[in-house]
C-alpha cells in the first residue's frame, strides 16, 4: 500500500517546529529527552506523518524557550481555521510553500491586498483577519518566491473608493520592489484554457496543490494533469503579460487614474 503523503496542515506545523528546533541548535534526540517523548515520536511531528495535541506544543514552547510561537502555530494550521472550508487546504499549502503563483482575473491577489480593499470584499473580521495573516508569509527570513499575474481589468474595477484603489496601486507598486515578489500586468484577453483565477503552491519536496475560484466558492486539487494544465496556462499568461517594468508603469498610471 502506497504511504499516505502528509496533510499540508500537518507538513506546515511541522515545518516550524523543525525551523525553531534549529534556531535553538538542538538535535531531535535532544528535544525528545527534553519533553520525554522518543527521537522518532518528533521525527514523524517534524516531517509531518502525525498529528500532535494542543497540549503537546505547548510542551514543545516550554522545551524550546519559544513563548507560545508552536501553541499559535497549532491553533493556526491543526484547528479550523479562519478561512471558508474550501480554501482551508490551500491556505495550509501555501503557508509552507517555497513558490506561489498567482493569477487573478477579477480581484487582486489576496497576498497583496491592502487591509482597506480586502475590507470591502470579504464579510467578516475574522475572515479578513485570517488574509491579512496569510500576507505574512511574505516577510519571513525565507520568504516564498511569488509570481502574480493579474488582468489589467483588476486595476480599472472600483473596489471601496478612489481612494482604497490609489492606495492598492501604490502598495503593488511597492510589493514588487521586493526581491521575492514579482507582478505583472496582461492585457484584457481570452487565454485558451483559463476560465477563471487560480493559485498554485510548490513545496521544497515539489509537490504541487491548486486552488480554482469558481462561483460556488472554489476547490482544490493535487490531481497530476490538473496541476500541468493549470501551470501551462500560467506560462502562456505570464507569457502575454507586460514586464516586471512595464506592469509598474502601468501601476503609476493606474494610481494617477484613481486621483481624486
Amino acid at each position: 500500500m502506497a504511504k499516505r503523503k502528509p496533510s499540508p496542515a500537518l507538513r506546515a506545523f511541522g515545518a516550524e517546529v523543525r525551523r525553531l528546533r534549529e534556531d535553538v541548535g538542538i538535535t531531535r534526540t535532544e528535544l525528545a529527552n527534553r519533553i520525554s517523548v522518543t527521537p522518532s515520536y518528533v521525527s514523524q511531528v517534524e516531517s509531518g506523518n502525525t498529528r500532535c495535541r494542543k497540549d503537546f506544543a505547548q510542551r514543545l514552547d516550554q522545551a524550546l524557550g519559544t513563548g507560545d510561537q508552536l501553541t499559535t502555530a497549532w491553533t493556526k494550521h491543526l484547528r479550523a481555521a479562519s478561512y471558508p472550508k474550501f480554501f482551508a487546504d490551500y491556505s495550509e499549502a501555501e503557508a509552507s510553500a517555497d513558490l506561489l503563483r498567482a493569477y487573478e482575473a477579477t480581484f487582486v491577489p489576496g497576498l497583496l491586498q491592502t487591509k482597506e480593499y480586502a475590507r470591502v470584499l470579504l464579510v467578516s473580521e475574522s475572515t479578513l483577519d485570517g488574509r491579512l495573516s496569510r500576507q505574512q508569509i511574505l516577510f519571513r527570513e525565507i520568504p516564498p518566491r511569488l509570481i502574480a499575474v493579474m488582468e489589467e481589468s483588476v486595476l480599472m474595477r472600483e473596489v471601496g473608493s478612489p481612494d482604497v484603489m490609489r492606495g492598492q496601486c501604490d502598495h503593488l507598486l511597492k510589493m514588487s520592489e521586493r526581491d521575492n515578489i514579482s507582478i505583472q500586468v496582461a492585457p484584457i484577453a481570452y487565454y485558451r484554457g483559463v476560465s477563471g483565477s487560480f493559485n498554485i503552491a510548490t513545496q521544497s519536496t515539489r509537490e504541487e496543490l491548486v486552488y480554482l475560484e469558481t462561483s460556488p466558492g472554489g476547490l482544490t486539487t493535487d490531481d497530476t494533469q490538473d496541476i500541468l494544465h493549470v501551470i501551462r496556462a500560467f506560462a502562456e499568461l505570464q507569457a502575454r503579460a507586460l514586464s516586471v517594468d512595464g506592469s509598474r508603469d502601468l501601476l503609476r498610471k493606474a494610481m494617477d487614474r484613481w486621483k481624486a
